[in-house]
C-alpha cells in the first residue's frame, strides 16, 4: 500500500470541523515476485533539490522505479512506475479511505473516489456514519502506460489492471466542498467531482516530461533562492551540492544517530534545506496555513487535531519565511489572519466587550477565535492574534512593500490595537496591566503553596503588546497616519506598560510577582519573546534584560521538545552565544524511535521529521530560522555578520542569498575561521533612494551607503572591493 501524504501544495488532505484528517490511501499490489527483491538494491530518498521521492529496487535483472511529486501549478500528485526490461511492468491499483466514501472505475483508466467527512467531531470509521453531513470530497486516478506494449482493465469495478507495460503515470487531482470558513459545509454549492474533473482536462494534453518541467521551475524558483555550505575545512567546500557524485548513500537513521560523535556539517545543511522544501511544499498562495503537522498528518484522529496552535507553533512554522528568502510562503498566513480577525471581532465584543479582534490559542480551518475546551493554562490566553500581528509589520520590514502594508497588514494591526487597548487596565502602581493573564502551558506557586496558572500582565503578555504597539506606531509613521486617534492612544500607552522584570536569582521574571517555578526546565519560553522572536530586549537598549535573559535560559536547560529546543536555538543566537546555539543544533540530532519515544524529549526521526513527540513540523521550520539567525542577524538599519557562527565546527562555509531587514539579499563566505567575503545586494530601499546599513562583524562596525539595484562586494575588514549594478 502507498501512502501519499503530499510533497507539494495540492489537495490530497482536507479537513473535517476542527480536526485534519487524512483523504486515503493509493493501493499498489504487485505480484509475489516483488516480495524477492534484492535487498541491497532497494533505496529509496527524497530529492529536495528536484522535491522528487524516488524508490528503486531489483527484483531478478529487472530494475523497478518509482517517481513521486506533486506539482503546484498544476495541481496534481504524479507517480511514474517503470521497469527496466520491456513489457516487466505489471500491477493492480485502487483507491480507498478511512472516510466514508465509494470508488468505482471511470471508462478504461480512470478510478474515483467520492466521500464525506461527518458533520459531527466523532472520530470516523470506514462505511460507518449514519449520515455524513460534513465537508464532500472527490479524488480522481487517472492512468497512462508506454503506448506500444501494455493494457489496462477494470477489476470488480474499483480496481484497475496494468499488464506487461513499460511504464506507467498515474495521476491524481483531488478537491473538496470546502468554501471558505464562513460557509457551512451542508450549505456548500462546490462540487468537488466536477472540479477535479476540470483540473484533470486542463493537463490531459501534459506528458510526464512536461508536468515534471512545469513543476521543477515552479519549485525551483523557491528553492534555489538559498544555498548553503558547511565544512570543518576549506577543502571540503564543494561548487555544487547538488551534484550526484556528492549525493551520501548513507541511510538518514544513521547519519542522525551517528552526529554526536561525528557533527557531520552537511547533515546541518540537509536539515536546513528540508525545513524550506518542507515550508515551499505546505504553504503557498491559496492553499491553507501549514498546522501542526504541516500537511502531513497521517491519522484521521491526530495528536492536538493537527490543528494551528498560536501561542507558539504556528507562528514558528513561518519564522524562516523571510530571512530565508520564502516571502510568497507567507500569504496563507496572512488570508488566514484575514479570516480570524472577522471572527475575533465578534468573540472580541461577545467575551470580552471590546473592540478590535481577538484569538486564543487554537484555531482551526473554520478560523475559530473564541478560547478552545480544556484547562485554562492553555485556553485563557488572548494573545494569539496579536503575536501573529507581529509577522505582518516583519513583512513589511524584509520587503518594504508599502503596498502590502497599506492595504493588507494596517488594517489588521488597527484592529488588534484596538482590542489591547480595551483589554489593558490601570494597575494599582499606574502601570497598564493585562488581567487576567497566563504564561503559556505554565503554573507557578501562589503564596498559598498550592499550583496555580493566573495572575496579571505575564511578561510574555506586556512584551506581546510592547512588540504590536511600536510595529503600528512605526507603520502609521510610513503610511503618515500618525495623527490618527487610534496611534495618538497608543502612542501615550506604549510607555505605560508594566515593564519586564528581573528576579532575584538573575532571571527574567515570568509573571508580575516572583513567583516560584514548580517547573523551572519547562519547555515554553515565553518570557523571552522580547528577545526573539520580538526586538524589545537588546544589548544596546537594555543590557540589564539581555543578562538576565542569558540566566533565564541557563535556568530553563537544554531538554525539550524539538520546537523547544529549536527555539532556544534561536534565542542563544540572538544572544550572539555560538557554544549554545550549536548545542541546541546538536541536541536536536538525536534519533527518535516512534516505538519507544517520551513526550517533551524532542529530537529527529529517521525521515528527518522532528518529534515532539509525537510528530510536530514546528522544530523543522524553526531549525531552519534558528541557523539563518545564526549566520545573519538584521535591523533595518544593523546587519550582523556571523552572530553566532559555531568557528570550531564550521570553520569554512557559505550562505548565499539570505535576506535582511531593509530588503537586502545577503551572501556570506567564511575560510580557516574568519570572514572571507559578502556580498550584499540592494532591492528594496526606501522610495528607491540610497539607505545607510552598519555592518557588524567581530566588533568592527562599518557604515555603508546602499543604493537599489546595485551589488556590493566587501572584504573581511569590511571594505567595499566591487560595486556593480545588478541585471535583472
Amino acid at each position: 500500500m502507498l501512502k501519499l501524504l503530499q510533497h507539494q501544495s495540492s489537495c490530497l488532505d482536507i479537513l473535517q470541523m476542527y480536526v485534519y484528517q487524512l483523504l486515503g490511501d493509493i493501493e499498489l499490489e504487485f505480484d509475489d515476485s516483488h516480495l524477492k527483491y534484492a535487498e541491497e538494491t532497494y533505496r529509496r530518498e527524497l530529492d529536495l533539490n528536484t522535491a522528487t521521492a524516488r524508490v528503486k529496487y531489483s527484483v531478478g535483472n529487472v530494475e523497478f522505479t518509482r517517481e513521486h511529486f506533486s506539482s503546484n501549478p498544476d495541481q496534481v500528485i504524479v507517480t511514474k512506475i517503470s521497469g527496466s526490461e520491456s513489457g516487466s511492468l505489471s500491477f493492480n491499483v485502487s483507491l480507498d479511505s478511512l472516510l466514508d466514501n465509494h470508488s468505482y472505475v471511470n471508462g478504461n483508466n480512470q478510478i474515483i473516489m467520492e466521500g464525506r467527512c461527518p458533520g459531527k467531531r466523532i472520530p470516523p470509521k470506514a462505511n460507518a456514519n449514519d449520515d455524513p453531513k460534513g465537508i464532500q470530497f472527490s479524488a480522481i486516478l487517472e492512468i497512462k502506460i508506454s503506448d506500444d506494449r501494455g493494457t489496462i482493465s477494470a477489476l470488480e469495478d474499483k480496481k484497475l489492471k496494468v499488464e506487461g507495460s513499460d511504464w506507467a503515470v498515474l495521476l491524481l487531482v483531488a478537491s473538496s466542498s470546502f468554501d471558505g470558513p464562513f460557509i457551512n459545509p451542508s450549505d456548500s454549492k462546490k462540487d468537488p467531482t466536477s472540479e477535479s474533473m476540470s483540473a484533470l482536462q486542463s493537463i490531459r494534453n501534459l506528458s510526464y516530461s512536461d508536468l515534471y518541467t512545469r513543476h521543477l521551475d515552479d519549485y525551483q524558483k523557491l528553492f534555489h533562492r538559498v544555498s548553503i555550505q558547511l565544512s570543518r575545512s576549506p577543502k571540503d567546500i564543494v561548487t555544487d551540492t547538488c551534484s550526484e557524485e556528492n549525493i551520501d548513500t548513507v541511510p538518514s537513521a544513521e547519519r542522525v544517530k551517528s552526529f554526536q560523535t561525528d557533527e557531520d556539517p552537511s547533515l546541518v545543511e540537509l536539515l536546513f534545506q528540508f525545513g524550506r522544501y518542507l515550508l515551499i511544499s505546505s504553504s503557498r498562495p491559496g492553499t491553507q496555513v501549514a498546522n501542526l503537522q504541516g500537511i502531513w498528518n497521517e491519522d484521521l484522529s491526530p495528536t492536538w487535531d493537527s490543528a494551528p496552535h498560536v501561542n507558539i507553533n504556528l507562528e514558528m512554522n513561518y519564522w524562516q519565511s523571510l530571512p530565508c528568502n520564502l516571502s510568497e510562503c507567507q500569504e496563507p498566513l496572512f488570508d488566514f489572519l484575514t479570516y480570524l480577525s472577522i471572527n475575533g471581532s465578534k468573540t472580541a465584543q461577545v467575551n470580552y466587550l471590546a473592540s478590535g479582534w481577538v484569538i486564543h490559542h487554537k484555531t482551526d480551518i473554520w478560523a475559530k477565535s473564541s478560547a478552545d475546551r480544556g484547562k485554562v493554562v492553555w485556553a485563557l490566553w488572548p494573545m494569539g492574534g496579536a503575536w501573529l500581528c507581529t509577522h505582518l509589520w516583519e513583512h513589511y520590514n524584509y520587503t518594504m512593500d508599502r503596498d502590502f502594508l497599506e492595504k493588507r497588514a494596517y488594517p489588521l494591526l488597527e484592529g488588534c490595537a484596538s482590542f489591547l487597548l480595551d483589554w489593558l487596565i490601570e494597575g494599582h502602581d499606574g502601570y497598564l496591566e493585562t488581567n487576567p493573564s497566563t504564561s503559556p502551558e505554565h503554573e507557578f506557586i501562589a503564596p498559598d503553596g498550592k499550583l496555580a496558572c493566573v495572575s496579571y500582565s505575564s511578561t510574555m503578555d506586556m512584551a506581546i503588546i510592547r512588540e504590536v504597539f511600536s510595529a503600528i506606531i512605526s507603520a502609521a509613521e510610513v503610511l503618515e497616519k500618525n495623527e490618527d486617534a487610534l496611534v495618538e492612544k497608543v502612542l501615550k500607552s506604549l510607555p505605560r506598560l508594566r515593564p519586564t522584570k528581573i528576579a532575584e536569582d538573575g532571571s527574567i521574571m515570568e509573571w508580575a510577582q516572583d513567583f516560584k517555578d514548580p517547573e523551572v526546565h519547562h519547555r515554553h519560553m515565553s518570557h523571552l519573546f522580547g528577545l526573539f522572536p520580538g526586538h524589545t530586549i537588546t544589548i544596546e537598549k537594555n543590557p540589564d534584560l539581555y543578562k538576565a535573559a542569558e540566566k533565564t535560559l541557563q535556568k530553563r536547560g537544554e531538554e525539550g521538545p524539538g520546537w523547544s529546543i529549536t527555539w532556544k536555538t534561536a534565542l542563544w543566537a540572538r544572544l550572539h552565544d555560538q557554544e549554545h546555539a550549536y548545542r541546541m543544533v546538536k541536541r536536536l540530532f538525536n534519533l527518535v524511535d516512534p516505538e519507544h519515544e517520551k513526550h517533551f524529549e524532542g529530537g529527529l526521526y529517521s525521515n528527518l521529521f522532528a518529534a515532539h513527540p509525537p510528530f510536530q513540523i514546528d522544530a523543522n521550520f524553526g531549525f531552519t530560522a534558528a541557523v539563518a539567525e545564526m549566520l545573519v542577524q538584521s535591523t533595518l538599519n544593523d546587519l550582523y555578520l556571523l552572530p553566532a557562527l559555531p568557528w570550531d565546527k564550521w570553520s569554512s562555509g557559505c550562505v548565499k542569498g539570505l535576506k535582511a531587514r531593509g530588503g537586502e539579499t545577503v551572501s556570506i563566505c567564511w575560510k580557516d575561521g574568519d570572514l572571507h567575503e559578502v556580498g550584499i545586494y540592494s532591492n528594496y530601499s526606501n522610495n528607491d533612494h540610497d539607505s545607510f546599513k552598519t555592518l557588524h562583524y567581530r566588533g568592527t562596525s562599518v557604515k555603508v551607503n546602499l543604493s537599489a539595484g546595485k551589488i556590493y562586494t566587501f572584504n573581511r575588514q569590511l571594505k567595499c572591493t566591487n560595486l556593480h549594478q545588478s541585471i535583472v
